[in-house]
């Protein structure tokens, strides 16, 4: 055998060992993301022992059943309250997760998270002025909905120049959408009544998933799912986007149009999760940096290890927010104490190893 022979060997020995564990940290992660799930369906004022939430469970799913060993009482809050809720908070985490992974390839900035494109701030001036107006329910996720895509689209509008629009574009433009939609949802926090309105547009813009019911669960995650399968199904051209837009021609690909497929992706899941659960910020920026750390930067496997991560680490926070007090805290709040420090570590890390080479 020859020098390069056995080195390559050796090469493919080992990238085949990368792989593996790569597959077996997915499967981890999926592990914890369902005991998470557990835990979050015993925990509460009212505690429930693991196992007999699990036999709730599987008695709604096992044809025959179980005999029933549980109060009416348990199966209720474990059927109607927390159920619903734990698979809203799950599919939310996991939503701005893997929309912050792909916006931070595509950007080739690690800074980026899915708020960037000015859709977060649309869709809480779709809420906010659903709240002043007394709209609620469908109402208002449906003007938080089109409110946030409008955002979206006045951002492509704004950024195409000459029938392109560059990244450096793309963002400023963001920012600058974001910044007036923000501005709007001032002004009709002014606006509101503050005996009635205006703490519910507060409460609301915090984030809660205190109103998530089986009704808006089934609406909200098969949308969050769609646009989940459509940033899975394009992240080997993330991948490719991430090289640069020259590079990225050059391979082959239509960068202006698989960018803005991405995007839109993005802001169907972001507008959804604003829609039904307010704004729930750091998400997608911290998850992602968690998630390269365990498995690198390939995209075919951070997406979905960022989906994992971040549905379980959604569902961690609302369970504290849940259970810490006797007052439920907001959601934006608990995100924001826990993902700014976390964040500055890991910036400082990435520092000092930059600094290092």
């Amino acid at each position: 055998m020859t020098v390069s022979s056995a080195a390559d060997s050796r090469d493919g020995v080992t990238a085949h060992a990368a792989a593996t564990n790569r597959s077996w940290l997915l499967v981890a992660m999926a592990a914890a993301l369902v005991a998470m799930m557990v835990v979050a369906l015993c925990a509460g004022r009212f505690s429930v022992t693991p196992g007999t939430a699990l036999r709730i469970v599987a008695a709604q799913i096992l044809p025959g059943g179980l005999e029933a060993d549980w109060s009416s009482l348990q199966e209720r809050i474990v059927l109607l309250v927390r159920m619903p809720r734990v698979l809203m908070a799950a599919a939310c985490g996991a939503g701005l997760a893997l929309c912050g992974a792909a916006l931070q390839g595509v950007f080739r900035n690690p800074l980026v998270s899915p708020h960037i494109l000015g859709v977060s701030s649309g869709a809480s001036l779709g809420g906010a002025v659903a709240i002043l107006l007394g709209v609620s329910g469908a109402g208002l996720v449906g003007l938080s909905f089109l409110a946030g895509a409008a955002a979206l689209l006045l951002v492509g509008l704004l950024a195409r120049i000459d029938g392109r629009s560059g990244v450096v574009t793309v963002v400023l433009t963001g920012v600058v959408v974001s910044a007036l939609f923000s501005a709007l949802v001032s002004m009709a926090q002014f606006l509101a009544d503050p005996d009635s309105s205006l703490p519910a547009i507060v409460f609301w813009l915090m984030g809660s998933f205190a109103a998530a019911g089986w009704r808006q669960t089934l609406l909200a995650a098969p949308v969050i799912l769609a646009g989940g399968l459509v940033i899975w199904a394009m992240r080997f051209r993330i991948n490719l986007l991430s090289l640069g837009e020259d590079d990225a021609r050059m391979l082959g690909v239509r960068v202006e149009r698989d960018r803005w497929l991405i995007f839109a992706a993005v802001a169907l899941v972001e507008a959804t999760v604003v829609s039904f659960s307010g704004v729930i910020g750091w998400v997608g920026l911290v998850v992602p940096h968690f998630a390269r750390l365990l498995v690198g930067s390939d995209h075919r496997i951070l997406i979905p290890a960022s989906a994992l991560m971040g549905g379980a680490y959604l569902l961690l926070i609302d369970t504290i927010a849940r259970t810490a007090t006797t007052a439920e805290i907001p959601l934006g709040v608990l995100t924001a104490i826990v993902g700014a420090p976390i964040f500055a570590l890991l910036l400082r890390q990435r520092q000092k190893q930059e600094m290092g080479e």
